[in-house]
């Protein structure tokens, strides 16, 4: 049996004071008014409702219990008990707004907004009514609405610390930030240890770029209500902007600890750890958004993310997939799938992703810049001019699209685009970085192009210093390096491990300094119809890491090579040929053209005794400018310093020398630039040769060879044999002393 169905008895015995006398009606109504003030709601409840068992239609309990209901989450009784209330006293303001609270509660605003307008026409003065009203139009994206009632209810209660907090929020949604910021420390004046003032405080300033005191007032709410997980959020949020990503991931962590189940704090959380590069952690995060919410098309695209930063394209690439069915509006998904279908030389598949993308997203200008390096990428060298120039068009503002459309055409004398660039680099503190950066570069070229080569090596330099500044480079551990692999590699334990590995012929390695004709004489062979041309593997790499391990008794590489086993050596080439034939089962030989393999050409060797390399050199300044000019996509983090970059040339140079004096005659064929060039047909005859196959005309049509090239040569190599790269430093011959004393003897 309900309280409501008790007899009237069982009312007359719950109205009766604790001393056992018998209570009037109207001291059992202030009885349980005051039980509800106390926060006795069991109590109170149980008392308003013998009142109403006594006297059915009183209003001010039927008010007062449906205020209650309202309280303890009982919307749908609340609603019926003022209506009641409202149907006996029709003229009464306070259950009109009441009732517009518990409607709201119960997700009925637009009906609230009626009541709470009944409340004010019947009592002008009303502030309950005029702040509900002003939040419900907050809420409706009505700010300028909602102030008119906050005003008025501050005009009849001037020291209403929420109505100020009220009053601010609409204020800051109208972008009016300096008015929002007087009124929540007015809220403070009256109120200081509200923690809703503080955190809205905080907002505010932070949307005026006041950090410092932005993060103060989050500290004080955090601190007066430390199980606001929005507190913690918002700070957050903003040490993510200023870049304190650590402190960031803790206070996303409070955030998630108060409120386990938030699919979006779990996304904050997850780009934080990737912003740090701890992807296998944000990846954790990503998937516990998408268990709470599966369909989250935002949790998708940052876990594609993070699996592609490790190199997991293939799962990245269904995760993007699946962003785009939820949500195909979201741009960053269709970018992002080009990208990883680039990363695996899907050429013909990025470029779809890229014009179904621009299908939807005609005027993002970022669509077409990718597109624009994709198309150049496959060859099709006017298609992607015209994407950079659309780019630019679509978004002149954006810094760093120049250089890709820059290089992708000469530029002559009177060009207007130049005018826009320097206008640009005019006020580099409008840029961020990297903008400031790809518009060092792209201007360099253009004045390259001009012949005005003192204005491009000036840009060069501010390009490159800045980008060493954003570099983490250990010059003396790489140095290191080279000595440290000459070392381990000696003759004698070439000898004693020689025949362990795989006898297979199909790798080609193509190794050298960046710039030196490597991408040519790829592109050569991968005309071959015999030939696969596999670009840049990063596998030996990879491998040669894992050589530390325990069973190399836990050295890392090159010294844990000292002690690595047969075993292990064919693993190594059994791992790195089945990523070779995953990308063309059938070639007879397919080629590897990662640079740094250079350092890896002992173990080549050893683990691929059959497989042939190949060695271009340069002229050492002309290399080393050329690699100087380029803002490469892969890390190459010593050519940003002519110094720093002349003494890893002298390095790299040394490690080959030793390759010369330890390898096997017939293992390393050694190819010059200069001469490729000036006598391709005969030099390009040397190269197949070596490698064991017949010669094929086509190689001498390479430029017209449909393949997707990654490399900073990617226009070049679409071009027949040009020599203008022969001698490219002279003109800057003044400007390189630097680079000339770092390469020693002359520049060597």
């Amino acid at each position: 049996m309900t309280n409501a169905q008790k007899p009237a008895g069982a009312a007359e015995q719950q109205m009766r004071a604790r001393h056992g006398k018998a209570l009037s009606l109207a001291q059992a109504y202030e009885t349980a008014v005051a039980l509800h003030r106390q926060g006795a709601a069991r109590d109170a409840d149980r008392m308003y409702r013998a009142v109403l068992r006594v006297a059915p239609h009183h209003v001010g309990a039927l008010h007062h219990l449906g205020v209650l209901c309202t309280q303890l989450g009982r919307t749908g009784e609340a609603v019926r008990l003022l209506e009641q209330a409202i149907a006996i006293e029709p003229k009464s303001a306070g259950p009109y707004s009441d009732l517009g609270i518990a409607l709201v509660a119960s997700g009925r605003s637009d009906e609230a907004v009626a009541q709470y307008e009944i409340a004010i026409a019947l009592d002008p003065g009303n502030v309950e009514a005029h702040n509900n009203l002003g939040t419900v139009l907050l809420q409706r994206k009505l700010p300028e609405q909602a102030i008119a009632h906050f005003q008025q209810a501050l005009a009849a209660r001037p020291n209403a610390a929420g109505v100020h907090i009220n009053l601010g929020n609409a204020l800051a949604a109208l972008n009016r930030f300096d008015q929002a910021i007087a009124h929540y420390e007015a809220a403070l004046e009256i109120s200081p240890s509200s923690a809703r003032a503080h955190k809205n405080l905080g907002l505010a300033l932070v949307a005026l770029n006041r950090s410092d005191e932005a993060i103060a007032q989050y500290e004080k709410a955090m601190a007066l209500k430390p199980d606001d997980a929005d507190a913690y959020r918002n700070i957050a949020h903003l040490l993510v902007k200023l870049g304190r990503h650590d402190t960031a991931v803790a206070h996303f962590q409070t955030a998630l600890a108060i409120a386990p189940n938030d699919a979006e704090m779990e996304i904050d959380l997850g780009n934080a750890l990737a912003i740090l590069g701890r992807h296998t952690e944000a990846i954790v995060r990503y998937s516990k958004a998408l268990a709470i919410r599966p369909n989250f098309a935002e949790a998708h695209n940052n876990l594609g993310n993070s699996l592609a930063a490790l190199d997991r394209h293939e799962d990245a690439i269904s995760h993007y997939r699946t962003a785009i069915a939820s949500a195909p509006q979201l741009v960053e998904a269709h970018n992002n799938l080009g990208s990883s279908l680039e990363s695996l030389e899907r050429a013909e598949e990025a470029i779809s992703c890229y014009e179904t993308a621009l299908s939807v997203h005609p005027q993002d200008a970022r669509i077409h810049h990718r597109l624009g390096y994709m198309l150049r990428m496959a060859g099709k060298l006017e298609d992607s001019r015209v994407a950079f120039e659309k780019a630019v068009a679509l978004a002149p503002a954006r810094a760093d699209f120049y250089r890709g459309l820059v290089e992708s055409r000469k530029f002559t004398s009177g060009d207007p685009l130049l005018a826009t660039m320097e206008e640009l680099a005019r006020d580099p503190s409008r840029l961020p970085p990297d903008w400031h950066i790809e518009l060092q570069f792209a201007l360099a070229k253009v004045y390259g192009d001009l012949d005005q080569h003192e204005k491009a090596f000036g840009h060069l330099i501010r390009g490159n210093m800045l980008k060493r500044q954003q570099i983490v480079y250990d010059e003396a551990e790489t140095l290191g390096l080279f000595r440290r692999i000459a070392a381990v590699f000696s003759p004698d334990l070439l000898r004693d491990l020689r025949g362990y590995g795989d006898p297979s012929d199909v790798p080609v390695f193509i190794i050298g300094m960046p710039r030196s004709g490597t991408t040519l004489v790829e592109q050569m062979l991968a005309s071959h119809p015999k030939v696969f041309g596999a670009g840049e593997i990063m596998e030996l790499n990879k491998a040669a890491a894992g050589l530390g391990g325990s069973e190399a008794g836990g050295q890392r590489f090159p010294e844990g090579i000292a002690s690595v086993t047969p075993m292990q050596l064919r693993k190594l080439a059994a791992r790195y040929l089945g990523s070779l034939r995953a990308k063309a089962p059938s070639a007879e030989r397919i080629t590897d053209k990662a640079l740094a393999n250079f350092y890896f050409a002992g173990l080549i060797h050893l683990a691929l005794p059959n497989a042939r390399i190949i060695h271009l050199r340069r002229d050492p300044v002309d290399t080393c400018l050329s690699a100087f000019s380029k803002l490469f996509g892969s890390p190459q983090p010593h050519t940003y310093d002519l110094g720093e970059l002349g003494r890893y040339y002298r390095g790299y140079d040394a490690l080959m020398a030793h390759w010369r004096r330890v390898l096997l005659d017939g293992v390393m064929l050694e190819v010059q630039y200069e001469e490729l060039v000036a006598n391709f047909e005969p030099q390009a005859r040397r190269i197949i040769a070596h490698i064991g196959l017949e010669w094929a005309d086509r190689c001498l049509a390479f430029h017209e060879t449909q393949r997707t090239v990654r490399t900073a040569s990617a226009t070049q190599v679409r071009q027949p044999i040009y020599r203008d790269a022969v001698g490219r430093s002279r003109p800057y011959a003044a400007m390189l002393a630097p680079l000339l004393e770092a390469l020693g003897k002359e520049g060597m």
